[in-house]
C-alpha cells in the first residue's frame, strides 16, 4: 500500500498522494467495498470474500483447489480472466481494479486433532465465512459448518464454541490464533486475492494522464506486495510452530476429491467456463 503512494506521489511530482487508514479504521471489508461503490471511500484494499454477494462470478475465489500455486493465481488474475472480472466489478460494483494483490492460500487451524485426511475433520465444529459455498466445502469434507461473523470468532474457539477455522497464516499469526489453537494443517483449500481498489467515479474524475499514474503505481506495487505476502507466509509457518502449534503437511489429493461435488455444484452459478479456465490455466 505504502509503495503505491510511494510510487504515485514520485510519478505525479508529488500532486498525488495517499492517507491509509489502517485497521478496518473505514469499515470491515464488504463496508469499504460498497463504500468505494458509493464514492464515500476513495480506495482500498479487501479480500474477494465479499465480493461473490454482489457478483457471482467472484464466487470463484470461495471454490476449493481452483489454484495449485501462486504462480498458477498470478497467471490467471494477470490474464484477460483477471482483466474480465475487473470489469465486472466495474459494471456491477461501480469499483476499479487497480492490480490483484493477495491475501494468499487458506490453511486450517483446530483444537482437536492434527489433519491428515478428510475424514479426520468428522465432528468438529469449523467456522466459515459468510458463504455458502464455503459452508458446502466444509460440510463435503466431512465438518460441521456454521458461518460466523469475523469478530465473534476468537471468542467462540476460546470457548470451545467452535473447534476450527481456516485463514492465511498472517491471519493466523496476526490475530493470536495459536492461544486457542493446537493445529495447523497446511490445508490449500482456498487461494484468496485481495485486489487494490478505487472508486470507479474517483478514478473516472482524473485526467487520462493521471488514470495512467494511478495504473502504472499500482502495478510496480503489486510485485513488491506479492513477494512481502510469501515471505510472510514462510516466516509465519517458522513462527507458529515455534509459539506451539503442531503443524501437519497432509497429501491434498483426498481433499481435492471429496469436494469436487462443490465444484461441479456451484460450476453453472459462477460461471462453467470461467471454472474451467481457472483450474486448466496453462502457467
Amino acid at each position: 500500500m505504502l509503495k503505491f503512494g510511494e510510487e504515485l506521489e514520485r510519478l505525479s511530482d508529488g500532486r498525488l498522494t495517499i492517507e491509509p487508514h489502517y485497521d478496518n479504521a473505514l469499515g470491515a471489508e464488504r463496508e469499504v467495498i460498497e463504500g468505494m461503490g458509493f464514492g464515500i471511500i476513495d480506495a482500498g484494499i479487501a479480500s474477494t470474500g465479499p465480493m461473490g454477494g454482489f457478483v457471482d462470478q467472484f464466487l470463484l475465489f470461495d471454490l476449493p483447489y481452483v489454484f495449485e500455486n501462486h504462480e498458477h493465481a498470478y497467471a490467471f488474475l494477470d490474464s484477460e480472466h483477471g482483466e474480465q472480472l475487473a470489469q465486472l466489478a466495474e459494471e456491477q460494483m461501480n469499483v476499479k481494479f487497480l492490480a490483484w494483490m493477495e491475501n494468499g492460500f487458506r490453511h486450517n487451524t483446530n483444537s482437536v486433532r492434527p489433519l491428515e485426511h478428510p475424514d479426520d475433520l468428522e465432528g468438529i465444529n469449523h467456522r466459515t465465512q459468510e458463504s455458502r459455498v464455503q459452508v458446502d466445502t466444509w460440510e463435503a469434507l466431512g465438518a460441521n459448518a456454521t458461518p460466523m461473523a469475523w469478530t465473534e470468532v476468537y471468542t467462540a474457539l476460546q470457548q470451545g464454541v467452535m473447534d476450527s477455522q481456516e485463514n492465511p497464516l498472517a491471519t493466523i499469526y496476526d490475530v493470536n490464533f495459536y492461544e486457542v489453537q493446537d493445529y495447523l494443517n497446511m490445508t490449500q483449500h482456498v487461494y484468496s486475492p485481495a485486489p487494490l481498489m478505487m472508486s470507479l467515479d474517483l478514478f473516472n474524475s482524473f485526467s487520462e494522464e493521471d488514470q495512467a499514474i494511478i495504473m502504472e503505481a499500482a502495478q510496480i506495487a503489486l510485485p513488491v506486495q506479492r513477494e512481502a505476502s510469501q515471505e510472510l507466509e514462510q516466516r509465519y509457518l517458522v513462527e507458529l510452530e515455534e509459539l506451539g502449534m503442531t503443524v501437519t503437511h497432509p497429501d491434498l489429493e483426498p481433499f481435492r476429491e471429496a469436494v469436487r461435488p462443490v465444484i461441479d455444484e456451484w460450476g453453472p452459478t459462477v460461471g462453467e467456463d470461467l471454472v474451467d479456465a481457472a483450474l486448466n490455466f496453462e502457467y
